[in-house]
């Protein structure tokens, strides 16, 4: 070390020659009057040196010749790598500081249409110093084409892969050109997040008589997110529906597309060996030919060739009946034949339309319901009139319903609470009832409501309420479901069980009557009051003429979806008929110019459903009642506690009524 002042001398001397020689010769080449200047910063020149730096046994000149060459290489060097070691640190901040002048600035808005993106995207990029979130080092990041390969399948979850375009990293080579593709590949990003999380085509657009609550991702939480994991295909997957019904159907669009899979077709079941002939309804005691084949074709033990349907026959009928979901009265009648045939349902049931819109569709409308639909819930599935509970993600028990007739009458969908049971409910008749049916009816017969027992009351400021007391022939039954809602629907019993033996149960003014609602009420209170062991028998023994009710001290969650492709509990892909005509709706739109601004809600009518009918005061037997709760609460009963008695009634005291109740009841 004692050679050091003395290397480093030789070192800048050496240094110091070849610039002016350098330099020198540059002048001789350069114009009369014209000087060249050395950009070249020379180091410190080191101080003299000392007798300490000569020392015994030095050799000086191979000293000398070792400071010089190895110093020549790494003083050129720093000169030359320099621009490679700057260059993406200057172009980081150059793509920042035009980051920051469109964010902040006008020209965002030609970016980002809604407000509410312009919002989160300020707020994202000014948070982390408008550093970039998919460019680094003047490209494309990992995030970057992770991000891009997910937007390109997004039919995969039933989306439009060409509405989230994807700029091209490759081709931006300058700032304005990086700062575009990154405010480009976050417009994107966000879009799709709002379309998977709450569906390319808002409900308003398809009928009035849908309503959820939508509740799209915030943009900037939506950009943390993604800024924050490790898989930005995972981040953006992640805004999808989580329901199992959801995977199953992407699962089978999945398969459809490849051809692996063929929807609509099932494995035909094999035709029964004996065919049963149709005919007139056999009831026991009578005799008839087809009594033999119907022998047969049970294996009812006994002559084969009797002619007459005793009670084996009916029992063996009865049993068949019960385990094909029909009205098991032990009679042999036309749904009866059908189903000994094989003819109930039918062998291939495919859907309306081409089975992949049908299956885009129905993933769309689930991206209108929460995300999580309650450990313990309930879904009516119109199309396949059919409501199931749901118990830690597993079928608790299902049963059929009846549900509203197409057009102005039909079951809407929702998602709502179920707040208590009614036992013995009062039917409220709904405004729009009253108005558009029963009174036209009482203008023509003014008798004709009390002929099917519904009594009618005014108010002193004309309201008219029509309703029904509780009781065997209630339009109700004897226990009704209460979830409150704006369309005034419920689910209920109902004295009309024949109406249950049919494929197809769409007859009701919108409610759902459930077949047997006994049950459905012990399952439910299993769920809801556990420790107050209820069953169909206690229930039962509550029948009488006072409302009873029964409340949840934690609400069931119900909802009512629309569902013409799904998969059932076997795992069989199933589809059934657009009875509303939603699938027609929503595929038009999808199609059509409107898809456009699908996912912009649009004003509709109220629904004048639960608006009180009034008429001149005193037409309809003067004030009744003149004040009390509202229309909402008389029907819903607001979940009172049991305020007396109840009045019990033995099973076999329930009779039918014989007068027809069907027009009415809803």
């Amino acid at each position: 070390m004692k050679v050091v002042r003395f290397e480093r001398l030789l070192a800048s001397t050496a240094l110091g020659l070849v610039l002016l020689i350098s330099g020198q010769a540059a002048n001789a080449q350069q114009p009369a009057g014209q000087q060249t200047q050395i950009v070249v910063p020379l180091p410190d020149a080191p101080p003299p040196p000392t007798a300490n730096d000569f020392s015994a046994g030095t050799n000086t000149p191979a000293a000398a010749q070792n400071a010089v060459a190895p110093m020549a290489a790494p003083a050129a060097a720093p000169v030359a790598a320099a621009p490679t070691a700057v260059a993406p640190v200057a172009a980081d901040s150059a793509l920042s500081d035009k980051l920051r002048d469109i964010v902040t600035g006008k020209s965002l808005d030609r970016v980002l249409g809604r407000k509410a993106d312009r919002a989160g995207v300020e707020a994202f990029y000014n948070a982390r110093g408008f550093k970039p979130l998919w460019v680094a080092n003047g490209a494309a990041g990992e995030r970057a084409k992770s991000a891009i390969a997910y937007l390109a399948k997004a039919d995969a979850v039933g989306l439009e892969p060409s509405d989230y375009p994807t700029p091209d990293f490759s081709a931006a080579t300058s700032p304005d050109a990086l700062a575009d593709a990154e405010l480009k590949l976050t417009a994107s990003a966000l879009t799709f997040a709002r379309h998977a999380q709450i569906g390319r085509i808002h409900y308003t657009r398809i009928a009035g008589d849908i309503e959820f609550d939508l509740k799209a991702p915030e943009p900037a939480d939506v950009l943390s997110k993604l800024s924050t994991s490790e898989d930005a295909a995972a981040a953006l997957d992640s805004y999808n529906p989580p329901m199992a019904e959801f995977k199953a159907l992407r699962t089978k669009l999945a398969e459809l597309r490849s051809g692996k899979g063929v929807a609509v077709k099932e494995e035909a079941k094999a035709a029964p060996k004996v065919h049963v002939p149709e005919g007139k309804i056999l009831r026991p005691g009578m005799k008839d030919a087809r009594v033999v084949a119907l022998r047969k074709r049970l294996d009812i033990k006994g002559d084969k060739d009797n002619t007459l349907y005793d009670n084996d026959v009916r029992d063996a009928v009865r049993t068949f009946q019960t385990a094909a979901e029909l009205n098991n009265d032990g009679n042999l009648g036309a749904n009866t034949v059908k189903a000994l045939n094989g003819e109930k349902k039918e062998a291939v049931k495919g859907p309306s339309a081409d089975p992949i819109d049908t299956i885009i569709v129905n993933m769309e409308r689930w991206r209108w319901f929460p995300r999580d639909l309650g450990n313990q819930h309930v879904i009516v599935n119109v199309p396949d009139f059919r409501l199931t509970l749901w118990n830690d993600n597993k079928v608790y028990w299902t049963t059929k319903i009846v549900a509203g007739k197409p057009g102005s009458h039909a079951t809407p969908m929702i998602s709502a609470e179920m707040k208590f049971i009614t036992v013995n409910p009062t039917w409220n008749v709904p405004p729009s009832i009253i108005q558009n049916e029963y009174l036209p009816a009482l203008q023509q017969d003014p008798q004709a409501l009390e002929r099917i027992g519904l009594k009618v009351e005014q108010a002193s400021d004309g309201t008219v309420r029509i309703y029904q007391p509780p009781g065997a022939g209630n339009a109700l039954g004897r226990i009704r479901f209460n979830f409150p809602n704006k369309f005034l629907v419920y689910q209920h019993d109902t004295p009309d069980k024949h109406l249950f033996a049919k494929e197809e149960r769409a007859f009701s003014h919108g409610c759902m009557r459930v077949q047997n609602p006994l049950t459905y009420g012990e399952k439910l209170l299993s769920l809801a009051l556990p420790k107050e062991n209820y069953t169909e028998a206690k229930l039962e023994k509550m029948f009488g003429g006072s409302e009873i009710n029964i409340n949840f001290p934690k609400n069931i969650w119900v909802h009512l979806t629309y569902q013409t492709a799904f998969v059932d509990e076997e795992g069989k892909f199933q589809f059934r008929k657009d009875v509303y005509g939603r699938d027609a709706r929503m595929i038009a739109v999808l199609k059509g110019n409107e898809r456009k601004v699908a996912d912009l809600a649009v004003e509709r009518a109220s629904s004048s459903s639960s608006k009180p009918v009034k008429m001149p005061v005193g037409m309809y037997g003067g004030s009744s009642y003149s004040s009390g709760p509202s229309f909402f609460d008389m029907l819903f009963g607001g979940g009172r506690q049991i305020q007396q008695e109840p009045t019990y009634r033995p099973r076999g005291s329930i009779g039918r009524r014989a007068d027809d109740r069907r027009s009415i009841t809803r």
